[in-house]
């Protein structure tokens, strides 16, 4: 506790404004258990930014720590590029404080000689990558902190190709603001330098994800789509943009559609969950929809729900959504006569396998990176002779083409539009669609089990669970000898059967998988983003028929139940 308290009592110097000194003067008075979480750590400026709760501390999302990290970036812009007029996009979502801390975040730049362009209003994570690039950015900055709770906001970095920051970027970043005190923070803001973007920004976004997102297609007309914002910054751009290719029957969720850091219609904003699209699937339901959107806050991730065999609205996972608009990416591709060996497809480990399946059918190769979208922005620089199709991972994200550099719910909300009418059309579904695949490859089936693990303590539990994983791997699983683990944080891969062990050329990330004999993968991974750690889970059978899909189906959900109770999780 000594420690703290030192640590506490810096921010009682001249250098923290009033309200700051306040704040914490208070939480040491009152001896307060807050202070503890405050101040134990430094929140960490990572590999792609920041995330945590609001409120004055190291440990915190506030002025100061938002700040050390914009004078870092901007020292080290300004060494990147010596003598050059060097330009930052900025965008922000609808959390509080967003829009204030994009200002603050705008002044330091504008302190330190960069030139700002900063959006008018709240605007979707997937423009301002786009904006990067429009607009001729050397990088780009991102107020939000996704679908995490209310109290959460966070700030992300983008590079020159739009891109979040990757190595060697990344760690040089890291360490220019690392070597800084808070009192080294240049506040004395150069309006002049600051200007504001918006429509001009929204309409060439809107081209760019029509000419990306949709093809020659039959029955936009007729497909019935239920859309929700869930309060975020969607609501700016995929209206509009489903309306511009033809879509005329969206129908919207009005109490969703105003943007709202509390999110006051959900527990949590995350598409991901079922609860958050219930007042759309309920809508859907009521009017015969055919498919349900959801998007998170800032507008990267996508939930699609469609209806089943039975005619019931179904949430399909990441996974599911991610293999369906993949292989129809590639079969316009080939229809096109584009398809010439020179392509790729993006991925990621923990992501299904059956993406590569899907990819070699077509004689398409598949790049698989670390989590994160950041790998698949970074396949694209550096493989400029390849041409990217799409790509994504499980936690409901997707890419169509280069023109965005990260996750991008606009572009996979039309994509998935798309897919549906053209199902529609020919007496099908976006679900029959997937079904068709499972018999044609293999039936995978997918789950996400993750624990929230907060404060020091919960770091420490999620710190030994990774340890004793490691120490005492698993030989089987589900009664199938396991055959490879891949330890990234080691980059190793080693063979169970022979001890072989080979090294992995990917960049060091705390993950660990193993893989069996029958196919079956399992994955731990603490999140970079918020107190957790995550379990993947992924098997996999044959599918003879599309008849037999439900059995199969309630087959293999129990070969996942089952191994989550061997692994006593």
């Amino acid at each position: 506790m000594k420690n703290i308290i030192e640590k506490a009592t810096l921010w009682l110097s001249d250098t923290f404004d009033s309200e700051t000194q306040q704040e914490i003067q208070q939480l040491i008075t009152d001896n307060s258990d807050d202070l503890t979480d405050r101040f134990y750590k430094d929140l960490e400026f990572g590999t792609g930014g920041m995330r945590g709760m609001m409120g004055a501390g190291t440990n915190r999302i506030n002025k100061y720590t938002l700040g050390k990290s914009t004078q870092g970036l901007s020292n080290y812009l300004k060494e990147s590029y010596p003598n050059q007029k060097i330009k930052v996009a900025i965008a922000y979502d609808c959390r509080h404080n967003s829009d204030t801390f994009s200002r603050l975040v705008a002044e330091v730049l504008s302190a330190n000689d960069i030139h700002v362009v900063l959006f008018e209003d709240l605007r979707p994570t997937p423009e301002l990558s786009f904006a990067v690039n429009e607009l001729n950015c050397h990088a780009g900055i991102v107020l939000t902190a996704s679908h995490n709770p209310p109290e959460y906001n966070g700030y992300k970095v983008y590079w020159t190709d739009g891109g979040q920051i990757v190595p060697p970027q990344d760690k040089s970043i890291i360490d220019e603001v690392n070597s800084l005190e808070f009192s080294d923070i240049n506040f004395n803001a150069k309006p002049e330098l600051i200007s504001e973007i918006g429509a001009e920004v929204d309409e060439a976004f809107w081209k760019a994800s029509i000419e990306n997102g949709t093809f020659d297609i039959q029955g936009r007309e007729n497909l019935k789509i239920v859309f929700t914002a869930l309060h975020g910054t969607s609501v700016k751009l995929i209206p509009e943009v489903l309306k511009r290719a033809g879509y005329s029957q969206v129908h919207s969720i009005k109490e969703q559609e105003i943007p709202n850091g509390d999110f006051p219609t959900v527990k949590s904003p995350n598409p991901e969950e079922p609860e958050a699209l219930e007042m759309a699937t309920n809508l859907a339901e009521k009017i015969g929809a055919d498919i349900v959107l959801g998007t998170d806050p800032d507008s990267d991730r996508i939930g699609i729900a469609v209806r089943d065999t039975n005619g019931k609205i179904k949430l399909l996972n990441g996974n599911q959504a991610m293999v369906v608009m993949t292989d129809f990416l590639i079969k316009q591709w080939q229809q096109q006569g584009k398809l010439n060996g020179k392509q790729f497809i993006g991925s990621t480990i923990v992501s299904t396998s059956m993406v590569n399946d899907i990819a070699n059918s077509y004689g398409v190769e598949t790049k698989i990176g670390l989590t994160g979208f950041k790998w698949i922005a970074k396949m694209i620089q550096d493989f400029p002779e390849q041409e990217f199709i799409g790509g994504g991972e499980e936690s409901f994200g997707y890419m169509v083409g280069d023109f965005v550099r990260d996750k991008d719910a606009v572009t996979s909300a039309l994509l998935a539009c798309e897919i549906a009418a053209a199902a529609k059309s020919n007496g099908s579904s976006f679900y029959d669609t997937l079904l068709e695949l499972y018999t044609k490859h293999s039936f995978y089936k997918e789950r996400l089990v993750s624990f929230t693990k907060k404060g020091m303590d919960g770091a420490a539990q999620i710190k030994q669970i990774m340890i004793d994983l490691r120490k005492n791997p698993l030989t089987h699983i589900d009664g199938s000898k396991v055959t490879f683990v891949n330890d990234y944080d080691a980059s190793t891969e080693k063979n169970m059967s022979t001890g072989e062990v080979k090294i992995m050329d990917l960049p060091k990330s705390n993950v660990l998988i193993y893989h069996t004999e029958d196919g079956t993968k399992v994955a731990a991974r603490p999140s970079g983003t918020e107190p957790k750690i995550k379990f993947y889970f992924s098997v996999q059978s044959k599918l003879d028929s599309v008849e037999n899909a439900i059995e199969k189906e309630q087959e293999l959900d129990a070969k996942i139940d089952r191994i989550i109770n061997e692994m006593n999780i």
